[in-house]
């Protein structure tokens, strides 16, 4: 029962009604009934038990610091000659890891086109015809998961090139990073100048590039409403819920068909449109124009020469299936081709996305705060370990190792383990969450209805979820 009152009429009355703001009713004066609208003074409100974030004040050159010395927070200086001279020091780490993932993918389809022919009554019994069809199925599907996630390695040695950590020599690093990126559909150059943008400015609520929160105002919500919701998302209303809750149309199904076209559209989507991306850039941004905000005009022409990559790329495709067929081309390359999609916005944007962490606006913004507003996480660690060892390896710690790669981006993956348990317990004794659910499907489905919009107030924001409940507020070192 929820007490209305109308201050005209001098009466308050009782009535079973949670939702409504108004109702009307009819009030007896003397032989007159007049038919009023009733105005609600009170209604249920719900409150959580939010956590406390403590905001850092860490400088940079500390957690530099906590690195150990034989992990120097600097690219290692090889020289190309190291790096193809075994018997210098064997084949230099990166180096390796190119050819190995190369060498797994070539013999995943190795395997695979060598079980197909095998699946046939003349060397195997089974009791339907659709059993062989099923087997088969399932052996390519295997395929395209494994070559997909091994892309992803080819992708991640790709990164580390545009962040300067294969080799001393810049040419070499764009030279092997154009090659390997062009394999998997990354436009180089223009990507590597908008990602070095995302980490000088992560979690930025005006500069960051990519996963930028949705503000209420941008989503047309419905204005903070003072004594029914209060800023940082620890009570609300239940007039206000069912409002925001309408309004964000959060259901199951829109979250399962969100997510699809996430993991498969996004990344494409964000090079192409800035989807995604920087919400104070025009229409017409895009990785593939070199007239886009993010670049400078010195950047010009390396935008333009990874567009003439991509085009490239494009062409050997069309090419491939000129003279192989549609079939084949799809399910040899552009199947695993979307795996990697699908890797690439699961791992990057759980990194990045939760509502345990902060966006900051320019005033409470600094580099450190930036760099460990992000996750580690453990990639399919949700399967079980041996899962969780296979991510990790395919994907050279990528997700596992994350913090630290915001901390100091030109440490090479074969040292940002050991650098990274370092750096962990340094952030551990400043109580700043550093570790995320393990990634998967689920932990990505949970994100999603959990983190829908920032407030267009506040120094330091927290995700608010469909409801307008945020789980965590920021707490300053001078108790603010």
């Amino acid at each position: 029962m929820i007490k209305y009152r109308y201050p005209t009429y001098g009466f308050s009355l009782s009535i079973p009604n949670r939702y409504e703001k108004f109702i009307s009713c009819s009030i007896q004066r003397g032989t007159t009934f007049t038919t009023v609208m009733v105005q609600k003074i009170t209604s249920v409100t719900t409150a959580v038990e939010q956590g406390v974030y403590p905001v850092p004040d860490i400088p940079i050159k500390e957690l530099l610091g906590a690195i150990p010395p034989n992990e120097p927070a600097i690219c290692p200086q090889v020289s190309l000659l190291r790096e193809v001279t075994p018997e210098k020091l064997g084949l230099h780490e990166l180096t390796w890891n190119s050819f190995w993932d190369f060498f797994v993918i070539g013999c995943i389809y190795k395997g695979a086109a060598t079980l197909d022919p095998l699946i046939d009554p003349r060397y195997i019994y089974l009791p339907h015809p659709l059993i062989y069809t099923a087997f088969r199925f399932s052996l390519w599907v295997l395929y395209t998961f494994g070559t997909g996630l091994f892309g992803m390695g080819i992708w991640v040695l790709g990164h580390e090139c545009g962040h300067q950590a294969f080799s001393k020599s810049k040419s070499v690093n764009n030279i092997v990073g154009f090659i390997l990126h062009t394999s998997v559909g990354v436009p180089y150059h223009s990507w590597r100048i908008s990602h070095a943008k995302h980490h000088a400015s992560t979690s930025h609520m005006t500069q960051e590039q990519a996963y930028v929160p949705h503000t209420r105002s941008e989503l047309n919500l419905p204005p903070l409403k003072q004594g029914q919701e209060d800023l940082l998302g620890l009570r609300v209303s239940d007039v206000v819920r069912r409002d925001l809750y309408d309004a964000l149309g959060d259901s199951p199904l829109g979250a399962i068909t969100t997510a699809i076209f996430y993991l498969l559209a996004g990344w494409p989507a964000y090079l192409l449109f800035n989807t995604s991306g920087q919400k104070r850039y025009p229409i017409g941004t895009s990785h593939f124009n070199p007239s886009s905000p993010m670049y400078a005009p010195r950047d010009y022409n390396q935008v333009v020469i990874s567009t003439i990559g991509i085009v490239a790329w494009a062409s050997c495709i069309a090419t491939a299936i000129h003279y192989k067929g549609f079939t084949t081309v799809v399910v040899l390359y552009l199947i695993p081709y979307l795996w990697i999609h699908h890797w690439l916005v699961l791992i990057t944007f759980l990194q990045h996305t939760d509502p345990i962490l902060p966006h900051y606006r320019a005033t409470a913004f600094t580099f450190s705060r930036g760099a460990l507003s992000t996750l580690d996480r453990s990639l399919m660690g949700d399967c079980g370990s041996i899962m969780a060892w296979l991510g990790a390896h395919a994907t050279h710690g990528l997700a596992e190792t994350h913090v630290l790669h915001h901390v100091c981006s030109k440490i090479p993956h074969y040292h940002a383990w050991e650098a990274s348990a370092a750096l962990k317990e340094k952030i551990a004794g400043y109580g700043v969450p550093h570790e995320g659910r393990p990634i998967g499907w689920c932990e990505f489905y949970r994100v999603l209805k959990e983190c829908k919009f920032v407030e267009d107030e506040g120094d330091v924001v927290f995700f608010k979820n469909a409801e307008g409940i945020a789980v965590m507020r920021p707490a300053f070192h001078d108790g603010t």
